[in-house]
């Protein structure tokens, strides 16, 4: 995106199904590593051994805030137990390749009604369906980038994201330049198109990969034009109205972050005070 000058002006959840009659048998599914349904019916008594839990059981109250931040974390720990072949994972192995303590995972997990088998722990498979269904990732979500620069290349031609629920709709730009480009499975468009993209694509995500400058305007126009879900990666706050949710990656913060720990971790490897003020004083 060259600048905000150049933008013109503007002009469904997955379900949550209850558990099964106590007459029929459970409807439970049989699910890959990439979390998607592959088929369903199982006997009542081969569900009932399903780490203890009711896969299609709604989520009474909803689902903290705080363990859905989390759900991700688990999510990844699951892909990676499921490429090396482990079957079934014990909350305390989870909860350290998740980097959390195994009673927080085990209350988190209790949100989506697994509780896992005492002496066997959770299927990991299965974990993977319940948790990729609570995020809602049993289905693809078109996302739209706007901005066509290193970082829109780089989200472009990433694969991760069909495997994850994610589906690389569209990406839109300002520079005439870079209009035309095939990037990824997508065909560079101009950003004057956003609005029918949005529309006629069903767009549930917007992606902000533009220069500082040109966030706000690009914001405003997604909103505009019905996308209540953001990620933005401008350095900067976005202002949006309630309804809308921002996600923002800052990488220059997360690195500053890094940097306190690794000064601090030097600091106390030579007995020096963490704060170089406090050292030279």
């Amino acid at each position: 995106m060259s600048s905000a000058a150049e933008l013109p002006s503007p002009a469904g959840d997955p379900s949550r199904t209850g558990a099964a009659p106590a007459d029929e048998a459970p409807a439970t599914v049989e699910v890959g590593v990439d979390g998607r349904l592959r088929r369903a019916e199982r006997g009542a008594d081969e569900a009932d051994q399903l780490d203890g839990q009711a896969g299609e059981r709604p989520y009474p109250g909803g689902i903290p805030d705080a363990t859905v931040a989390r759900l991700p974390v688990y999510l990844r720990a699951l892909y990676a137990l499921a490429e090396r072949g482990v079957s079934t994972v014990s909350s305390d192995e989870l909860a350290t390749a998740a980097g959390v303590n195994s009673a927080k995972l085990r209350k988190d997990l209790s949100h989506l009604g697994s509780y896992g088998i005492r002496g066997v722990g959770y299927d990991v498979e299965y974990l993977v369906y319940q948790v990729s269904r609570a995020l809602g990732l049993n289905q693809n979500w078109p996302v739209v980038i706007v901005g066509a620069g290193n970082l829109g290349r780089a989200l472009a031609n990433y694969g991760g994201f069909v495997s994850r629920g994610f589906r690389i709709a569209a990406m839109l730009d300002s520079d005439q330049s870079l209009v035309g480009r095939e990037l990824g499975s997508v065909v560079v468009r101009h950003v004057s198109e956003l609005e029918e993209i949005v529309a006629n694509s069903g767009i549930a995500i917007g992606v902000i990969a533009v220069p500082a400058p040109a966030a706000q305007a690009v914001c405003d126009r997604l909103v505009a034009a019905g996308v209540t879900s953001v990620l933005n990666f401008a350095p900067l706050v976005l202002n949006v109205p309630d309804g809308v949710d921002v996600r923002k990656v800052d990488l220059s913060i997360e690195l500053q972050i890094l940097a306190f720990h690794a000064q601090r971790r030097t600091a106390e490897r030579f007995g020096q005070a963490s704060d170089p003020a406090v050292a030279g004083a």
